[in-house]
């Protein structure tokens, strides 16, 4: 038993009768502050279509006003939501899915699959059963989805096109890497066999974790596939779709990938060196992958993605981090 991961959580809620023998599927939704439409991402798991025995994990990571329980509590308690309502303490993303992850497989001893949904997104009717289906028919442990964006607003068609809203992914099949938790599954024997705690917590607020755990366990021999059919859609606030939100996230992810390089090839014989050999070979051919992107496209602004990722990874060399998770709003 992980003590540092048991006095993080406090159990808030269980539905009724909830046999949790018969779980073979967790649903994990980390909340903070969105108590609105978390009501609305349990709403669609409560609405799937499947013959599987599904509970969800609702981990709070506002400890102190505590928005989204105060909402869900009374419907888990009524038995509209079968399931699980937690409150992770201590503050960060990464705190929020650890919290959850360990939950699950502590407290579900048939568990098979842990699905994963954030609380600004709304999952398909059959997004349970197709990312299982998947991982059954492909052997894969990992399995992600399309996050879908829903803009909120009228955004220009560019802003709808750009690299950080649409998936890297169009088929279903066995695939290199997934990048995101925002719509994935993974199997049980990952968390039984992953160090804990499974998301490190330098990544706490700036997110990347995710990516890192998925770039561990993919290591480890873990196979990853992909699932078209089982699709979450993700709502895009306004504040989103501004030239200054787009290049921070963009910006971000460049960081984020070096940062996770160094961390992967920090055992290996030269492996600084070669990450930041990495980081100046995409630096030196982000103008003509940009060019190249504007003649496909004819967007400024998807075409200068290749260049921000490049100055990312450059600025993490600098000790620069976007730490966007201690801004709820962002």
């Amino acid at each position: 038993m992980n003590q540092s991961l048991t006095n993080n959580i406090s159990h808030v809620a269980r539905s009724p009768g909830l046999d949790m023998d018969a779980v073979e599927v967790a649903v994990t939704i980390p909340t903070f502050r969105r108590p609105e439409h978390l009501i609305r991402t349990l709403d669609s798991i409560a609405a799937q279509e499947t013959g599987r025995r599904f509970a969800v994990v609702v981990m709070e990571n506002e400890a102190e006003k505590r928005e989204g329980a105060t909402v869900a509590a009374p419907k888990f308690e009524d038995g509209t939501y079968q399931g699980l309502l937690i409150v992770a303490h201590d503050r960060g993303n990464c705190h929020a899915y650890n919290a959850g992850w360990f939950t699950a497989f502590t407290q579900f001893p048939n568990l098979k699959y842990v699905c994963v949904i954030d609380d600004d997104e709304i999952a398909d009717p059959h997004w349970i059963e197709n990312l299982c289906a998947t991982s059954e028919r492909y052997d894969c442990a990992l399995v992600g989805g399309p996050q879908w964006p829903v803009f909120e607003g009228n955004p220009e068609e560019k802003w709808k096109t750009h690299p950080v809203f649409t998936p890297h992914y169009g088929e279903t099949g066995p695939v290199k890497i997934i990048f995101s938790s925002g719509n994935l599954l993974i199997r049980n024997d990952v968390l039984r066999t992953q160090p804990q705690p499974f998301m490190d917590l330098q990544f706490n607020f700036t997110g990347g974790g995710d990516a890192d755990f998925l770039r561990r366990a993919r290591d480890a021999g873990f196979q990853t596939g992909w699932c078209q059919e089982a699709p979450v859609y993700e709502t895009i606030p306004e504040s989103r779709v501004t030239w200054d939100w787009i290049q921070k996230r963009s910006l971000r992810n460049g960081q984020l990938s070096a940062r996770i390089a160094h961390r992967r090839n920090a055992s290996k014989p030269l492996g600084w060196s070669k990450t930041i050999a990495h980081s100046l070979a995409l630096a030196g051919a982000s103008p003509l992958r940009a060019a190249l992107s504007y003649a496909r496209n004819r967007s400024v602004l998807n075409a200068l993605y290749p260049v921000h990722i490049a100055l990312g990874r450059i600025q993490s060399e600098f000790g620069h981090a976007n730490e966007q998770y201690r801004n709820p709003t962002d």
